[in-house]
């Protein structure tokens, strides 16, 4: 198996390979405003590092959100069209779920919060009972509406440490944004266990920020 995981749903560019057993190869850009400039470039780089060619790959992941419409959906249509030319399976996982696979691999045991901005003082979240466990279905919210749901649990991702009111407790040392590689490999280790991974749906949670203006006069020709 040679498996291409990448995922443009937060500020990072990230692009993993993942052969079964490890990562052999990833590349990573943080820029919250231009992802479809990074991504492909990205890709060249992990490609060039494994030594291998974009015709080798069996299996593709893509972090399907959420996150803000346009950066996410970059990643995904991406993904979808690497599938469709390569005719491989194209696999969708949570966001939050891969930060809080790394969150693991860094160390953090024991029930935990996924917190990332989401922007218009937002943030993306779930709760998990351990790193692979997800206990609550991705959501937005204020941080302050968050406040007595997460109270007393250690939160790890850039949402948490946007608003420390709410997430009193961030660890040092987590992850703040994604990582293909740990996105890569909680897919890997999943397809390894017989278990079907979804579809790559985007999960964005709210409408697009851009909104057509109000008074939009409609010109239809004479």
């Amino acid at each position: 198996m040679l498996l291409l995981a990448l995922d443009t749903a937060t500020p990072a560019v990230t692009v993993a390979l993942h052969d079964g057993s490890a990562v052999i190869a990833e590349s990573s850009d943080l820029d919250a405003r231009r992802h479809g400039e990074l991504l492909l470039p990205a890709v060249h780089r992990t490609l060039k590092e494994a030594g291998t060619e974009l015709a080798a790959v069996t299996e593709i992941v893509v972090g399907a959100g959420p996150g803000p419409y346009t950066g996410l959906r970059v990643g995904l249509v991406t993904a979808a069209t690497f599938g469709s030319a390569l005719g491989v399976p194209v696999h969708g996982l949570c966001t939050l779920d891969g930060i809080a696979y790394a969150a693991g691999l860094a160390g953090l045991d024991g029930p935990f919060v996924v917190a990332t901005d989401a922007r218009r003082k937002e943030v993306y979240w779930a709760r998990y009972d351990d790193a692979r466990t997800r206990v609550t279905e991705p959501a937005v919210d204020h941080p302050a509406d968050l406040a007595e749901r997460v109270a007393g649990l250690p939160a790890v991702g850039a949402g948490a440490l946007l608003y420390p009111a709410a997430f009193a407790d961030v660890p040092a040392g987590m992850p703040e944004y994604q990582s293909a590689g740990a996105l890569a490999s909680l897919a890997a280790e999943k397809l390894a266990c017989g278990e079907e991974l979804p579809p790559p749906r985007p999960l964005y949670l709210r409408r697009p920020d851009a909104k057509v203006p109000a008074n939009y006069k409609v010109v239809t020709p004479k």
